[in-house]
């Protein structure tokens, strides 16, 4: 019978299944898996991300340089040659040397002060592309991620090459690069920013690295101790107190040498487009000096030439110094007076903060940790300041001009001298207060109750303790009072009746009462709070509770209210008991 649609077309039967392939044997190695092909997308956007890095930083410093070339009255070459200058002001900012040709001796002369303002602008370019590249996209795929490594060689090598395009095209232009200076100084200021970017994505991890078991046990446990963390924290601490006290000393010296800076500043250049020339360069140099002035304040100084140099113990040597402003707030000629050894204040409170960020808040860290770890934060602070004075330094030309800024070794060295003992005794210090012992409160006489393995004898007593509270119930009959206790109907306040049997008064005394006596506030028609127990322990227990006087008074001498012989003593309070007030309803 031929099936049709509603429409009256006739339904095709459906395609036959294949036959299912036959199985292989089972001991027929399979086939290896087609290998999936590598997400190249990715790694070209990461490439992609360095090189539009680079180029940012490139059009920054073009357009800049651009704007000044159309403002000057008196340029000295077309746009080319200002483009040309522009891709070597990118490489200077990476710590590059130019090599300037139109010198009046005719003999070349280096360029190698790096302005530390520009040196920000390719790093956090750099920085944010690894970040980026870094990141997840929408999340709907995990494998769209690349690996750290994978990242971090994206970015790098897109970076680097249009850093290789600009290094041939400023070999054109008035001031080059010089090609050996270029080849590290820009693979390493690109490679420490974009692993910035890239720990920065990954969530800013900290975990000690997996050192090898064949490294001795006592060395991997002080690699693995957290007091790493604390000693860069200690001595980034001090690195900014000593910034700090450089930053200082610069604003006051500039107050100072006022009229000197502003003679300066108009002596250049007599058209407003140069001086803003000259006060974008004086901004861009601004780090530079405050790190001069830390130099100077930790001792060493800086150089001023090759025969000059600037201490706070004096100014010696003839300076060979250019007309600029920031050069005319140095300190006069001469020895040096009691304002700047003042100076010296700074490295010393560097030296309090690396021994106050050194100190951690547990208290069951030693106070030998606690020096060690101020000792390498100390160790930190030195090292910080050193990279940044060989940052900071450079020649500004050929001859005299050869040396110029602080010695990176030599304050290195002095940072490290002013802030190991100072922090050391500080952390030390602040940790032995803050572990003193209270006073006021007097010592706890031990009676053994904290003393080790007091606990399982402890649990082993109360386990014991605990067994007569659930006796078996009683075989013969119960008392009144306990009977009544037992009877859920019966009221839950508290009271004890009288014994039953005939007590012999004590001589000389009233005989007892037969029953309960009446409290007085229910004679003075005063209310009255009464104690409910609720409790489930057997109810012969609740015979030895101790009862207010007003429910129950005290039986005579020698008797019990369960008769002559007294009860048995408890071996442990009652556990488990509420006792919740209640008060009577007024009448």
């Amino acid at each position: 019978m031929t099936q049709v649609t509603e429409h009256g077309t006739p339904l095709q039967p459906a395609p036959a299944a294949p036959p299912p392939a036959a199985q292989p044997p089972a001991g027929t190695p399979r086939p290896a898996a087609p290998r999936r092909r590598r997400r190249s997308p990715a790694a070209a956007a990461c490439v992609l991300g360095g090189a539009v890095a680079a180029g940012l930083g490139l059009g920054f410093l073009a357009v800049l340089v651009i704007v000044l070339w159309i403002s000057s009255p008196y340029p000295d070459s077309g746009p080319g040659g200002a483009l040309h200058l522009a891709a070597g002001l990118w490489l200077l900012a990476h710590g590059a040397e130019l090599v300037r040709y139109d010198t009046l001796s005719g003999v070349p002369a280096p360029v190698g002060v790096t302005p530390l303002l520009l040196i920000a602008l390719p790093a956090l370019l750099m920085r944010r592309a690894a970040r980026l590249g870094s990141a997840p996209g929408d999340g709907s795929d995990a494998e769209e991620v690349l690996p750290a490594s994978a990242v971090f060689s994206a970015v790098l090598c897109g970076y680097l090459g249009v850093a290789t395009l600009a290094t041939v095209y400023a070999a054109a232009g008035p001031m080059p690069a010089d090609p050996i200076s270029a080849g590290w100084h820009v693979p390493l200021v690109a490679v420490l920013a974009a692993a910035g970017g890239v720990w920065a994505a990954k969530g800013r991890p900290l975990a000690p690295p997996r050192l090898p078991r064949r490294w001795p046990a006592g060395v991997r446990r002080a690699l693995a101790r957290p007091r790493y963390a604390l000693a860069v924290r200690a001595g980034a601490a001090g690195a900014l107190v000593l910034l700090g006290g450089g930053a200082l000393i610069v604003g006051a010296s500039l107050v100072w040498h006022g009229a000197e800076v502003k003679g300066s500043f108009l002596a250049l250049t007599g058209v407003w487009s140069g001086r803003f020339a000259v006060l974008l360069l004086a901004l861009a140099l601004l780090p530079n000096a405050v790190v001069w002035a830390a130099a100077y304040a930790l001792g060493p100084g800086f150089a001023l030439g090759s025969g000059a140099s600037a201490t706070p113990l004096g100014f010696t040597g003839p300076p060979a110094l250019p007309r600029f402003p920031l050069l005319a707030a140095l300190p006069a000629e001469g020895p040096g007076t009691l304002l700047t050894c003042a100076t010296a204040l700074v490295p010393l409170a560097a030296g309090m903060a690396v021994g106050w960020f050194a100190v951690r808040r547990a208290r069951d860290v030693s106070g030998g940790e606690t020096a060690l770890t101020a000792a390498l934060g100390a160790v930190v602070c030195a090292v910080a300041l050193a990279g940044l004075a060989a940052a900071s330094a450079g020649p500004m030309g050929s001859g005299e001009l050869a040396e110029f800024g602080p010695v990176w070794w030599a304050t290195g060295v002095a940072a490290l001298a002013w802030t190991l003992p100072g922090g050391v005794v500080v952390a030390v210090s602040v940790h032995a207060w803050r572990n003193r012992p209270v006073r006021g409160v007097e010592p706890v006489e031990d009676d053994g109750w904290h003393a080790r393995g007091m606990r399982e004898q402890r649990w082993e007593a109360l386990r014991k303790a605990a067994a007569p509270l659930i006796p078996e119930p009683p075989r013969g009959p119960a008392p009144a009072a306990v009977a009544a206790a037992a009877d859920p109907v019966a009221p839950a306040d508290l009271a004890v009746a009288a014994p039953t049997g005939p007590a012999e008064p004590a001589s000389g005394a009233p005989a007892a009462p037969v029953g309960p006596a009446e409290p007085a506030s229910a004679r003075t028609g005063e209310r009255t709070r009464r104690l409910t127990l609720v409790t489930t322990l057997h109810p012969s227990a609740l015979a030895h509770l101790p009862l207010p006087e007003a429910a129950a008074p005290a039986p005579p001498e020698g008797q019990t209210s369960y008769g002559t012989e007294a009860p048995p003593p408890l071996v442990a309070p009652v556990a488990g008991a509420r006792v919740l007030a209640r008060r009577r309803p007024p009448a």
